[in-house]
Parts: structure tokens; sequence; C-alpha cells
């Protein structure tokens, strides 16, 4: 057998979890000469998961099914630097509407996946030395969301989650896939070998802070000079734009430039592609992506972002490591981080461990 296990332990598994209600009978498997068995599948309103994508100055809120679909969302400005308390009381207030919003109680919520923008050390869930978030340093985000919601909280970089968003969506069957967040911040969600890898601080694909040469000289808000995100983030683009005497004032400035075919935004946002291709040349050739895709605020502009990534691997990258190799926009968008925050939330509850809680 495939499990491996006696078919009375099965057998026991299964009446498990058609009491919990997470599995139904959907009919009889083809016979082979004997008895026909029976088959079994999820049943995806049994239970219900709260998903948020907690950006520096933007946050989407979801309640999903077991299955990954969104039932109900909410989008809207925050600010990562009010503080842990001021951002997670509201992010559980916005679930507590949503929730209502569908007819739905908190008992029906069996876990709750959250994506931050900076390192986090995902076994505790706390956030490590997160540069642009003041006050949340160690903060101990489950145990907080724990008083409002007694549930399972799993915390994750939002790179990270926007990454296992990417691959549920696009992806499934690729093993091997990285996701490039280009926003405010850089960063690099990567999976290989079917396994998000996070590093052994949290902070693996922290692409935004490896050194640029054209960067020489640029101070980046991390303290060190020539990082990527001090030239290639939509703040550093808008930045040197503006000093360049041409007006925008920040991220979606810059897009309203580019697509109003401004020359000099244009240019300046091939350069930043150039610039991030430069960094990920390196990661091509120790990861061997089959997909790079690109998302974050700035994947708004277009092609433009995208072709100068591809200028730079496709020219440096070893013909093997990029005969396969496609780089493409992110296909989930806008949804591929709330979508990766439910999907960790889900494989939590489903685990065997978290189907144990819940059997209690």
């Amino acid at each position: 057998m495939t499990t491996g296990l006696a078919r009375s332990t099965i057998a026991l598994r299964v009446e498990e979890l058609m009491t919990l209600g997470l599995i139904s009978p959907v009919g009889d498997a083809q016979s082979t000469g004997g008895r026909p068995s029976s088959q079994f599948a999820l049943n995806p309103s049994a239970k219900f998961v709260l998903a948020a994508d907690l950006g520096a100055t933007h946050a989407t809120i979801a309640v999903t099914n077991l299955g990954g679909t969104i039932v109900s969302e909410f989008s809207g400005p925050i600010d990562i630097a009010d503080g842990p308390e001021a951002v997670l009381t509201w992010m559980v207030e916005t679930g507590r509407s949503l929730l209502a919003r569908g007819g739905l109680s908190t008992s029906e919520v069996i876990a709750i996946g959250i994506g931050l923008p900076g390192p986090v050390e995902h076994s505790s869930g706390r956030p490590v030395e997160p540069p642009i978030m003041p006050g949340w340093h160690q903060f101990d985000v489950p145990e907080f969301v724990k008083q409002h919601l007694e549930v399972p909280v799993l915390v994750d970089n939002d790179v990270n989650i926007m990454a296992l968003g990417e691959q549920a969506f696009a992806w499934p069957r690729l093993d091997n896939l990285i996701c490039v967040k280009v926003a405010t911040g850089i960063g690099a969600g990567v999976i290989s070998g079917g396994r998000l890898l996070r590093g052994a601080q949290g902070i693996a694909g922290d692409i935004g802070h490896v050194q640029v040469p054209r960067g020489a000289g640029v101070v980046c808000h991390c303290g060190n000079r020539g990082c990527l995100e001090a030239l290639a983030s939509g703040p550093a683009i808008a930045h040197s734009l503006a000093a360049h005497g041409v007006e925008a004032s920040g991220t979606s400035s810059v897009i309203g430039l580019v697509r109003s075919g401004n020359i000099d935004a244009i240019q300046a946002i091939r350069q930043a592609g150039r610039d991030i291709g430069e960094v990920l040349t390196a990661c091509v050739s120790l990861m061997n992506p089959s997909v790079i895709a690109v998302g974050g605020s700035m994947a708004g502009v277009g092609e433009h972002l995208i072709a100068g990534v591809r200028e730079i691997i496709y020219t440096r990258s070893m013909p093997l490591a990029t005969s396969h190799l496609a780089i493409v926009p992110s296909a989930a968008g806008a949804k591929a981080a709330v979508t990766g925050a439910s999907i960790l939330a889900i494989h939590h509850a489903l685990s065997p461990e978290g189907i144990d809680r819940m059997a209690v």
C-alpha cells in the first residue's frame, strides 16, 4: 500500500476525518474483481482559515476554505511602522468582520496564516531585526493573536508565502521556483526540490541587501551601501527620478509615469530590471530554477521591468541553466501572498498533528 499503514489503521483515520467533517464519500472506485473500494474527498467547506498579507504600506486579509478558495477579503492601506499591537489588532478586527460578512463564526476557523515584510523565525513566528518594522523585533506574533482567536497561528516572511501562493496557483507540478517581489522592498521566495527554503535565521532569499556594483556609495536603510533595494525598489526609483527633475513621489507615481509613456521612467525601470537580473544570475547558477516569477507592486509597470531581468540573466547565465528557464510576471498577481498565507495555515491545520488537535 502507498501509506505503508495497516488497513485497520487507515479505516480508523478515515472514520476520524469523517467525524470531523473534513472528508466525505464521493462514490466507489472501479472494481478490479472484488468489492469496489470506497472513495473519499476533502470537504473544503468543513472549516476555514484566516489569511493575512501584511506589507509595509498595504495589507490584504482573507477568509478561505480548506481548498484555498477565497470566501471574503479586504485590502487597504496600513503602516507597518505603527507597531505590532496596532497592526495585529486591526488584522484581527478585520478578520472578524470578514467572517461575519460571510455568515461564519470564529469557531469555524482552524488556523491563521500571516505574512510579514521582514525576516521571520518561522518556528516561533517572531520577526528578527526587520529593517522597516520598528517595534516588531522578537515580538511574539502568534501569542498576541491567540489572545483574540485561540487557534494555531503560522507566521512567515511575505515573499515566502508569495512563493507558496504562486506555486499553488500557477505551477503546482514544479519543484524549483523563485518568486521575486519588487515593491517598497525587494526579496525572493525560493522553492527548491519541492520545499520552501527559509534558512537558519529565516532570511533565505533576502536578495534586496545583496550589493550591486552600480550602487557603490548609495546608502540603504539597512545601514549598508550599494544594496539592490537602494537602487531598484519602488521608492528608490522614484527618488532617482525626482533627483533628475522628474516629478515622482513614490511607487504608484513611478507606475503611472511608465504607463503614460514617460521615457525617463521607462529607462529607470529597465535599469532596475537589469540590477535585479544581476543578482538573480547568481541565484540561477546556485538554485537552477525552472521559473522565476516577478510580482509585487512594481510588477504593475508591465514588461519593462522583466525585460531588464531577462536581458541580464539570459546573456550572463550558462546556457544549460537558461535553456528551459521561464522568467515571467506572477500569475497569481496581487493574490499570491494572501493565497500563500492560507496554504501555510491549511497545511498546518491538516497535518497529522493538526488533525489530532481538532479531534481532542
